[in-house]
């Protein structure tokens, strides 16, 4: 096939591109490392683990109050954000006329565009207060879990939406041929059709809440310990290397660095489970 000079140009320029991404994340990733691992051969990896506290200072060095309270306050998000963006997705695509969709898209949109800031100090001022009236302190677990689902809401919608979109139109109208309702064809059809796609935008939208932080510190309460209900507070590693970072010296700034290698193997594996579930297609 004949390639003008404008192709080749344009294939040097893409390849450079994708080069580049792929070092940015592998530099990130060995730079996290060669922090991390002279604490990790002085102090051991499993210690990081089963260590009964967190307190650098007095050689304490257990993460996994914080990887708890990382991994419950994304899931739970994650769990509640996602049938919400399913059925905000379902209503644009087939329920909702043309006007109101767009509508529904911008206003989707606009929420995924909104600082992360933004909704922390909602949740603070708003949320908080709320649950307090129920349990105190009000800084929890469970206002982290509220304020990430709105965050990633956006995101679980969007590719939702796409992925409906990528739905062949035949299939629906051999729905309709066969005579099965909207509702029939929407559930026996379209949403198994689309559930690659789907679940990759879940994924990736868990990625989103693991990696969160600003609105989590605000929020959460950031008390090292594991919940015992949702109404406890909680401290996750994100927030825990931005509250700790700027004075940490020695091992504890090493062990905040060990914490970032976890969460970032954390989410390189969702992100490639979600990967794998498009078959290495993009979700969007």
């Amino acid at each position: 096939m004949y390639r003008s000079k404008a192709d080749e140009r344009l294939g040097v320029m893409l390849a450079v591109a994708g080069a580049l991404s792929s070092a940015m994340v592998l530099l990130i990733v060995l730079f996290l490392i060669k922090e991390a691992w002279p604490v990790m051969q002085r102090v051991g990896l499993w210690r990081f683990l089963l260590d009964r506290a967190w307190n650098p200072t007095e050689m304490l060095y257990g993460l996994g109050p914080m990887l708890v309270g990382s991994l419950l306050a994304a899931i739970g998000a994650t769990l509640l954000a996602t049938p919400l963006g399913i059925g905000s997705a379902l209503f644009c695509r087939y329920l909702a006329p043309a006007p109101v969709a767009r509508i529904q898209r911008a206003l989707v949109t606009l929420l995924a565009g909104i600082p992360s800031v933004v909704f922390g100090f909602w949740g603070l001022v708003v949320l908080v207060p709320l649950i307090a009236m129920i349990e105190p302190p009000g800084a929890s677990l469970l206002a982290a879990v509220l304020v990430l689902a709105i965050m990633i809401l956006p995101t679980i919608a969007l590719t939702a939406d796409a992925a409906l979109g990528a739905v062949p139109h035949g299939y629906i109208q051999g729905a309709a041929a066969l005579g099965l309702s909207r509702e029939a064809t929407i559930v026996n059809v379209i949403l198994p059709a689309a559930k690659p796609g789907i679940g990759a935008g879940v994924l990736l939208a868990l990625a989103r809440a693991l990696g969160e932080t600003m609105a989590v510190i605000m929020v959460a309460g950031n008390v090292v310990q594991v919940p015992t209900s949702l109404f406890d507070p909680v401290r996750t590693l994100t927030a825990n290397i931005a509250l700790e970072m700027a004075y940490a010296t020695g091992d504890h700034r090493g062990s905040l660095f060990v914490s970032g290698l976890a969460l970032t193997a954390i989410v390189a594996f969702v992100a490639i489970t979600a990967w794998r579930t498009t078959g290495g297609r993009n979700p969007v």
